[in-house]
Formats: structure tokens, sequence, C-alpha cells
């Protein structure tokens, strides 16, 4: 049986993850790192394309599950008529080779567990050869990868794979280590407990740099721990999601490849982590940066892969149906080749953030910033595919003109800060700043609509433009961001629930792809912060709790949500979904302290 989106957990290890499902299966490992073939693919197929399930016999479904606070460490326990057991489920971060550690607790009498370890490699395509590796290890092995499982039971071979019946009782540890090579590599024999608390241990020590301490702070810091989990600590990147081709509509064609570096989406990550006192992940993330655009500098990429290549394929894996039957799935994406103008004011506004942060410069930087300046002046006023990577014609989205002004005016803010001799610089830069303002203000604003709308000279409403008091534009209170906040809570979302654009299955879509879609949670995120800000504070609170409650029983958020059916819609855990919680919950909590401090009415 397909498992819903919103049953599965993330664990990871910083160079890649695995998806565990509320049924004790792994359905999704990519490895060696995050977007690297699938060892197991069955959270986009079936079984038979690769799994590992624990858990007892003849239970489809956990009784609870929850992190251990402060951490991605799993812990999934079942109650039988028999007794009850916990499986606890983590990968090391910083271990020598990536590992899968799994691990059975007794609790109470006596259950009787099943596992079946199927890897596929390839994406499911693949059925490894298996044999003894000696000292009681086995081993899968396809090409030059190698698994190598470490059991404290014995196991069968059969069907490509491993099972195995055991009984635990209480008071008894069962363990299994999964660990992959390459060809003539031996793993690094670890303990499982050792593991558990090496693990556990990082995590702690991780968060305690936090310096949340306002409303909400457990979700806040389960979202700082999933952000952090979507970095790659080989090399600072940061991910916009674990997964690929979850789709976005079920049984539609949405289905996308998230497993790489948007820079627009670290952005928002990064803010995340600067405003909570993760200042080294902006450093780190700077500094791939830089590493990547070093061949070409003056030709930037809007993403790249964890590593800072720029060549990311689109391809289709045809021998996999697809999560719940959603076809096509993909790997790599195409609109790594795109023009998104908008990046470039969003990297210059994030390195100014940092910078003011107390991140210092890198020796590097101001030739990176000197070439997305360059990029913003030589095309601001040309035609994009916009922030949300339309497949259609290339059109003058306000978003990506905001993002202009943005980049420029950091700019600006930056050499007024400088002393030397910038002043035809400055003065140059200030006039392109207004006139890029004047622009929008000009061609952006419908005044028939009383509201921004998503390109010029179009009606359409499109929720990005929730971001200029954000950015600065214009001011919270001003009556045309007043009005297209109106508008678009008005016309732009299901059951309170905010769409990106809107868009349609019965007629062709402005971003060239057909079908319909979900509720976008991130920009759900915005309109509360919008809400906010122009004074409507409860009302903004009342969705923020709404949204927190769209969390599935870990605390996941997807890329998007139906209101129908209450399912989570495309990749998960989604970075977009979990910065824009940090962020609103800055805000909302900021407002509540601001709030606290004032004097009661009649007070001295």
């Amino acid at each position: 049986m397909t498992r819903q989106i919103e049953d599965y957990a993330l664990i990871g290890d910083l160079r890649t993850g695995a998806m565990v499902g509320a049924d004790g299966a792994i359905d999704w490992l990519s490895l060696p790192r995050f977007d690297s073939p699938a060892v197991f693919a069955a959270l986009l197929g079936r079984s038979e394309h690769g799994t590992w399930r624990l858990a007892p016999v003849d239970h489809d479904r956990c009784t609870r599950r929850r992190y251990r606070t402060g951490s991605l460490i799993l812990e999934t326990e079942w109650v039988t008529d028999a007794g009850a057991v916990r499986v606890v489920d983590l990968m090391v971060p910083g271990s020598a080779t990536p590992t899968v550690v799994r691990i059975v607790d007794g609790l109470v009498g006596a259950v009787r567990m099943r596992t079946g370890l199927f890897p596929r490699m390839t994406y499911g395509k693949d059925v490894p050869a298996l044999r003894s590796g000696g000292d009681g290890r086995l081993v899968a092995f396809s090409d030059s990868d190698e698994l190598w499982l470490e059991s404290d039971v014995a196991l069968t071979i059969g069907d490509g794979g491993w099972t195995g019946d055991f009984v635990v009782t209480s008071g008894e540890r069962v363990a299994f280590t999964l660990t992959h090579t390459t060809a003539g590599e031996l793993p690094v024999a670890v303990p499982a407990s050792t593991a558990l608390t090496t693990t556990e241990t990082f995590w702690a020590k991780w968060l305690s740099q936090s310096t949340y301490a306002g409303p909400w702070a457990d979700e806040v810091n389960q979202s700082l721990v999933i952000l952090k989990a979507l970095t790659y600590a080989p090399t600072g990147a940061i991910l916009a999601a674990a997964t690929t081709s979850l789709p976005e509509r079920i049984g539609g064609s949405r289905n996308w490849d998230y497993r790489y570096t948007w820079l627009r989406d670290a952005t928002f990550t990064l803010h995340a982590f600067l405003a909570t006192g993760f200042l080294g992940e902006a450093a780190a993330w700077r500094d791939w940066l830089v590493r990547a655009v070093s061949g070409d500098p003056a030709d930037p990429q809007i993403m790249y892969a964890v590593d800072g290549s720029g060549q990311i394929p689109e391809q289709t894996l045809d021998w996999l149906p697809g999560h719940a039957g959603s076809a096509p799935v993909r790997v790599g994406n195409a609109a790594a080749t795109q023009q998104q103008n908008d990046v470039w004011g969003e990297v210059l506004d994030v390195l100014s953030a940092a910078r003011a942060a107390g991140v210092p410069d890198s020796a590097d930087q101001q030739k990176l910033e000197r070439a997305l300046l360059d990029r913003i002046e030589c095309c601001w006023q040309e035609p994009d595919h916009g922030l949300w990577e339309v497949r259609g014609p290339r059109r003058h989205f306000v978003h990506s003109k905001l993002m202009a002004w943005v980049g420029v005016d950091r700019t600006v803010r930056r050499l007024e800060a400088q002393t030397g001799d910038n002043s035809a610089e400055l003065a140059r830069l200030t006039v392109l700043r207004r006139t890029i303002r004047q622009e929008i203000l000009d061609h952006g604003y419908d005044a028939r609509r009383r509201a921004f709308t998503q390109s010029y000279g179009s009606p359409r409403l499109d929720a990005a433009v929730l971001l200029m008091p954000r950015y600065g534009l214009l001011a919270a209170d001003d009556p045309r961001t007043v009005s297209t906040v109106d508008a678009i809570q008005r016309e732009l979302t299901d059951d309170g629930l905010v769409l990106r654009y809107a868009v349609s299955d019965d007629a062709p879509n402005v971003d060239g792809v057909p079908g319909s879609e979900g509720t976008f949670l991130a920009t759900s995120f915005w309109l509360a912060d919008a809400l906010h800000g122009i004074g409507r504070t409860n009302e903004a609170t009342e969705l923020f709790e709404r949204l927190l409650s769209l969390r599935n029983d870990v605390g996941l958020l997807s890329e998007e949500y139906d209101a129908a059916t209450g399912r989570h819609l495309g990749n998960t855990p989604q970075a977009f979904s979990h910065a824009g919680l940090i962020t609103t919950a800055l805000a909302l909590g900021a407002a509540a302290a601001s709030t606290a401090r004032l004097p009661r009415a009649g007070a001295a």
C-alpha cells in the first residue's frame, strides 16, 4: 500500500537522508549523497523498488512516534497484544561513511519482530548481488557500490534481500547497521550504542547555539533541526528538499527533483539561520557559492548540485510508477538553465544580512557581489522565467523586478557605509534604484484590481508580491500593500491557505505545465507575515497556528497541502516551508514580546 507523504519522517547525516514510514519501512535512501541514485525507492513505486521494513509481525502502522527533543533521532513505538517495543532510527553526522542505524528496544513483554531489507540500486532498477562479507557481516554490491549490513540476529537470503524474524523481550536490545562504501573499501565498525550517543551529542551541541527564546520554541527548534538536516556538510550547500518527484497533485505530472541547491531557496533558509544565531551556516554556504561560480563568475546559474556542479540534466525514470501512481518520476532539473532574474537580488540581500549579523566577508566575496550586481544591471529589464520557474513564455514578473531593486538597494547601502572614492558608482546606482522602483509602481500595480499582479500588463495575482514589505520596497501599511493583501486573501486562497498563482485542470496554465496543484505552505506563511505587517496580528497568529497544525506527527512540512483531503503534497521536508515557519514565529514572537512590555492602561 502506498503511504501518504505525511506518513514519512526524515533521518539524515548532513550528506544524505532516508525517509522512514509510519509502518517502519525505509522507502527512500540515496547513497552516498542526497542527489545520488536511491538504493531504496519504494516511496516512488512499490516494495519491489527497494525498501527496508522493521516492525512487529502483522502490524501495518506504529502506535506513536517522535523525534528525540532537539534532534533527528526518530523513535517509533509499537504496542501489541504481546508487549511493546521501540525502534530508534538514525544516521550519524560526521561518520566516515554514510551509515543507517536501527535499534530495537524491548519495553514490555515479548514482541515478535520481522525485518526485510531489499536494496535495489539505481533508483529501484537493479538487484544487487548478495554475499557474506565475513565476521558475520552481509554485503550487497552493484558496480562500485557496496552496502554492508551488521545484524544482531540471523538473517536469511532470498528474493534479492535479507529477511528474519526474531523476538525482543523487555530490556533487550537488537541492532542493525547498514553502511555504504565503494568497492574495496571496508566499513569502519561502530557499535550501535556509540552511534546513538554520538548522534545525540551532535544535535544537542548544534542546537545549543540557537538564540531563539520566543513563543513556539519547540516548533522553531524542530524546524531548525530540519533545515540543518537539509545542508550538505562537505560543501555547505543547502537543499530545497530531501526527495524527488513527490507530486504536487496526486495523479498529476507536477513532479520535480528538489535535491539541489536553489540559490533563492537557500537565502530563505539562511535568513532563518542568521536570525537564530547560526552564522556558521551562512559563511559555509557563501564559501560554497564562491567556489560554485568561480569557473564563470560573470554567468552564475540559479541552482547547482550539492558539490557545486552546474550539470543537472533532467531525465525520466520510466521503470518507476511514481508515488500513488503520479508519473513521471524525474531526476535532475531543467530549471538549472532558466533565466530567473530575481535570484541575484536575493543573494545580495542575504549576503548583506550575513554581514550585518557579524559574518566576516571572505576574500572573494567582493568579486561575487560584483558579478551579481552586473547580472542585475544587464538583465533586470529583460523578461524571465520568474520565481516559480514557469516553463512557458518569459514575462516581466513583478517579483523579479522587486528583487532587482533589492540587489541594487543593498549595494547602495553597502557603498554608503564605506569610505573611499565610490561616489560615482553610488550616484549611478542610486538613480538605478529609483528607476526600478518607479517602474514597478507604474507597471506592476493594477489600479482597477487594486493589487500588484504577477507580471506587467497581466491581471493575474501572484503570492510572491506579498514579500514587497519584507524587502522594503513599500511600507507594510501602504494602501497598495493593504489592498494587495486583501485581493490575495480574497481570490488566491483555498480554505484560507494561499496558492502560488491560479492554475487549472481544464485550461492552459500560465506556467506551461498542465494540471492543478495544492496550496503552497511557504506563501501561506508569507500571508501571515503580511497580515501582521498591516496590523491584523490576531488574524496572522490564527493563520500561523493553523499552519503549525498541518505539520505531520513528527513536525514535518512538505511543499504543499491539499485542503480538501488534508494530505501533504510535493517534496518533503521542504526548506521553503520550514524557513517560513521560523520567520513568521520570529515576527509574531517579537510582536508578542513588545506587547508584553507595554505598560497597562493606568499604570504609572
